[in-house]
């Protein structure tokens, strides 16, 4: 359902950004209140086009989408906080199904720029990694995401970018 946008008041809705890829265009609706520096690092960075041209570089069928390294390696990527920062855990939410937005870590307290769209239910993910939002939109642009072949690293064999991670305003 759209949100009733109310001028001046921003404290009723979830910030957006779209996603624009490859394979079609998403939008994710960010959890400020549960995880404002998540949320202000994502939405700065999207601003700044840091997304554009970076690649989902790990795709696990029935798992998850993973991307938002510059470098394509899984082993970059920085915050606009400079370095890593802080996991921002609560026990509100869980990787209850398909569309959870969450950020990719090596470790607590490792946030970075990377993040992760989940296919199904991870529970074994909770409390470990940063729910910061979900797909409210292009769920369907995922799942085709979630099915491209991908080689033993689980590298999509065919290059999936993201084109354009912008701010809905």
């Amino acid at each position: 359902a759209p949100h009733l946008r109310i001028q001046g008041d921003s404290a009723m809705e979830a910030p957006q950004v779209q996603i624009d890829t490859t394979m079609g265009s998403f939008t994710v609706e960010l959890y400020y209140r549960h995880a404002p520096k998540t949320v202000k690092n994502f939405e700065e960075l999207s601003k700044r086009g840091y997304y554009d041209g970076v690649i989902f570089h790990r795709i696990i069928r029935d798992f998850m989408i993973q991307g938002g390294d510059p470098t394509g390696t899984g082993r970059g990527g920085e915050s606009i906080y400079g370095g890593k920062f802080e996991d921002e855990i609560t026990r509100e939410l869980k990787h209850t199904g398909a569309g959870i937005l969450s950020m990719a870590n090596a470790g607590p307290n490792t946030n970075g720029s990377q993040f992760f769209v989940t296919l199904a239910p991870t529970p074994h993910l909770d409390g470990k990694h940063t729910i910061f939002g979900r797909v409210c939109s292009g769920m369907e642009v995922i799942k085709r995401i979630g099915n491209v072949q991908t080689n033993n690293l689980d590298r999509p064999t065919t290059d999936v970018k993201i084109l354009r991670a912008r701010p809905v305003v």
